[in-house]
């Protein structure tokens, strides 16, 4: 099967939160920064959203995440998920919560103000050093 030319990307958002207004704005930039998208939408379990990953092949998992307490949810996704899949997370989240998040599996963290390009710049090059493009 011939890998597909662009990058993709899985955006979700596990736990019971009601609110993804943040990770639709995370999957539109990144549409429209050349990015094939996939948005699985609200209260995904871990299982779902690795089910989802292997399913539309992804290369990377966004997880919006309201804070550092649903770090529990990243170590079992990272155990599923392919090895050259990359997981990372964005959110409502403070500096001080991001160590916690990173020792539970996620690649990245990017914390209340980062950008789309932040996001957008750290998968390309993080996508070029693997050679799985």
């Amino acid at each position: 099967m011939e890998r597909q030319l662009k990058m993709r990307v899985l955006i979700a958002k596990p736990g019971l939160g009601g609110h993804d207004r943040r990770a639709k704005q995370i999957a539109q930039g990144l549409k429209e920064q050349g990015f094939e998208v996939v948005f699985t939408g609200l209260r995904q379990t871990p299982g779902q959203i690795v089910d989802a990953a292997r399913l539309h092949e992804v290369d990377a998992v966004g997880l919006s995440l309201p804070d550092s307490a649903q770090a529990d949810l990243a170590a079992p996704m990272k155990a599923l998920l392919p090895m050259d899949v990359v997981l990372f997370g964005f959110g409502s989240l403070r500096e001080e919560e991001i160590p916690a998040l990173l020792g539970a599996g996620l690649e990245a963290v990017f914390p209340a103000g980062s950008s789309v390009d932040d996001m957008a710049d750290y998968l390309r090059r993080r996508w070029v050093l693997t050679g799985t493009y």
